[in-house]
């Protein structure tokens, strides 16, 4: 039998961090938050703890995300998660970019568990204060049940309506358009830290660390790459693979195979600087078995590049969007992720990525 408080332990050793915020993680063991039912895989029947605690304690202890619900609470043939435990690094470096410490009061959009939320409570203390907001009412009462030992206020549905504003908010869902209201609940120069969405769904999700410069308005760097699932006021229709069901009229090279932009974590800086182009990746069928395939849509035009750096293609456009955009990131050494800026007017819902390579409006 796992010794579940030896792998707490373990965990949060491992966490590369503060040490307030290594000391708050300690506190609070992930398997006091963690339901008895996961879905460790994408299809399949849950995990339930009864039946196999030693695996359930394996996922809860390894160090990436957990999923707790899935599809939105109800069956389906495939299991998308709907809400989870984000991994623990992730965690501890959104809290340290929202710089969240004593007697500050912090707003979280999207509560899951509740582990995140008790971390926070601990680093603000006494005097300090947690508002969490979930939107699913089973997830909610769940994570209440939690939190009772805790100065944690958990709400069901949206922000609270009244006129109290916060230290510093931070979300555990994604958005494309950063809302308005989120913007409004900080102080002046206070963070906001979101994953932000490029696209409606699928696709990388940058954690932006804004603070609020204006109303309505808040700017900072991506801080670190993720992927995170959509707030559910924001889902959309899932887009389609470009070049589905379509045949290639042309075929071409290009530098990297899709492994290799894959495994060089190329993705997410072109998907920043191709806004209007939407980039995917998916499994196809290739020579004796199945291979990742990096997929390029724009308008009508569309191009599937290979392991082995092969592209077929349709038209001309996706391709030559992709290829500038590659070459420009090349040619300057592929800059980190931090040396982007996502500017959000949340007014007009203009979301635009700035670095010393240029500027790119994404549309929404």
């Amino acid at each position: 039998m796992t010794d579940l408080d030896r792998a707490h332990s373990a965990l949060t050793d491992r966490l590369d961090t503060t040490d307030a915020i290594r000391t708050a993680f300690s506190a609070h063991p992930r398997h006091e938050y963690i339901p008895d039912a996961i879905w460790p895989s994408a299809v399949g029947a849950p995990l339930n703890r009864a039946d196999d605690p030693d695996g359930w304690a394996r996922a809860v202890y390894s160090d990436d995300y957990v999923t707790t619900q899935a599809n939105d609470g109800d069956d389906g043939p495939m299991n998308t998660p709907t809400s989870s435990s984000s991994a623990p690094q992730l965690m501890a470096d959104m809290i340290e970019a929202a710089g969240v410490g004593p007697d500050m009061r912090v707003l979280e959009i999207g509560t899951g568990t509740g582990w995140n939320a008790a971390i926070l409570a601990s680093l603000v203390g006494p005097e300090g204060s947690v508002t969490s907001v979930e939107i699913d009412p089973d997830v909610a009462a769940h994570a209440r049940s939690r939190l009772k030992a805790t100065n944690v206020e958990v709400g069901t549905g949206t922000i609270p309506d009244d006129s109290e504003v916060f230290d510093a908010l931070i979300a555990t869902c994604a958005v494309q358009r950063v809302p308005r209201e989120w913007v409004e609940r900080v102080g002046p120069d206070d963070r906001l830290v979101i994953p932000w969405a490029p696209y409606r769904e699928g696709g990388p999700t940058p954690v932006a660390a804004l603070r609020r410069t204006g109303p309505g308005t808040a700017s900072g760097p991506l801080t670190r790459d993720a992927s995170f699932m959509r707030d559910r006021r924001q889902r959309g229709a899932r887009q389609r693979f470009p070049g589905t069901g379509e045949e290639a009229t042309s075929r071409s090279t290009f530098p990297e195979g899709s492994r290799d932009l894959l495994d060089n974590d190329r993705l997410t800086r072109l998907v920043l600087t191709c806004p209007g182009l939407y980039i995917a990746v998916g499994g196809r069928p290739w020579r004796d078995g199945a291979a990742p395939v990096v997929a390029l849509g724009e308008g009508d035009d569309w191009a599937h590049i290979w392991p082995d750096g092969s592209v077929t293609r349709h038209g001309t456009g996706a391709l030559t969007t992709f290829t500038e955009a590659y070459t420009m990131l090349e040619d300057t050494g592929w800059p980190g992720l931090e040396s982007f800026t996502l500017e959000v007017d949340a007014e007009s819902g203009v979301h635009t990525i700035r670095s010393s390579l240029g500027t790119w409006k994404h549309p929404v």
